[in-house]
């Protein structure tokens, strides 16, 4: 069975209760919100703004992330 999901390290601009808003490249006028249900989300060590995030291939490209 192929896994839909991928990994990337994206930068977090701002987190709610619900949703965490993020880019590829830093840029917040580029940035996008995730919801938090259909993410896996991990700041980076050391980093209060990079984060490796899991989530479905088909949401990170209606995002535009990849």
């Amino acid at each position: 069975m192929k896994s839909d999901l991928i990994d990337l390290e994206l930068h977090v601009h701002h987190q709610t209760d619900k949703a965490v808003l993020v880019s590829a490249d830093g840029n917040r006028a580029a940035a996008v919100w995730l919801p938090l249900s259909a993410i896996e989300i991990a700041m980076r060590r050391g980093s209060s703004t990079h984060a490796d995030v899991t989530l479905p291939q088909r949401l990170a490209e209606d995002k535009g992330l990849v």
